[in-house]
């Protein structure tokens, strides 16, 4: 079960580190935006709505990397406190109670969606945009994939750690 976990996890520190370059991009492509814009009098839509795509993109798809890293938002005001077991029972209550429904709850729902919009390849957002908002769209099932992908390697990991204990 352990292999399984790494594997998963390498899943996520892949993504992660494929999509880390993102950020940079977006500096990169936001600075030439307001350049072009301030200092040439240029304008792009498509240039603007590239950092929208950058921006998704890296959050989308880092948020497994996140989780993996333990960096991810957590209210402490008990958790803290807590001792180690009680901290595995209450992330397992996360992940089974919490994270596993509510992502399968938005794939369900937003499937329709992103199946439509790869059936007529949905255009631009805004006129002049990126012609590929069923990309954009994309994102939400991947996004909850790699997140469950993630949450059951960190599930096998608490269950191991109780198996040892």
């Amino acid at each position: 079960m352990g292999k399984l976990a790494d594997m998963l996890d390498a899943v996520s520190r892949l993504t992660a580190s494929l999509v880390r370059w993102l950020a940079l991009a977006m500096v990169l492509v936001q600075f030439a935006i307001v350049v072009g814009r301030y200092v040439f009098g240029f304008n792009s839509i498509a240039a603007q709505e590239s950092v929208l795509y950058m921006h998704s993109t890296l959050f989308m798809l880092g948020a497994a990397y996140t989780l993996l890293v333990d960096k991810h938002v957590r209210v402490d005001v008990f958790y803290a406190a807590w001792d180690e077991e009680g901290k595995r029972r209450l992330n397992v209550f996360g992940h089974l109670v919490l994270l596993f429904p509510s992502m399968l709850v938005l794939l369900y729902w937003s499937w329709p969606s992103v199946a439509s919009s790869w059936r007529i390849l949905e255009g631009p957002i805004s006129v002049g945009g990126i012609k590929a908002v069923f990309l954009l769209k994309t994102l939400i099932p991947a996004f909850c994939i790699l997140l469950m992908l993630q949450s059951l390697s960190l599930l096998i990991r608490l269950t191991l750690v109780r198996d040892e204990t």
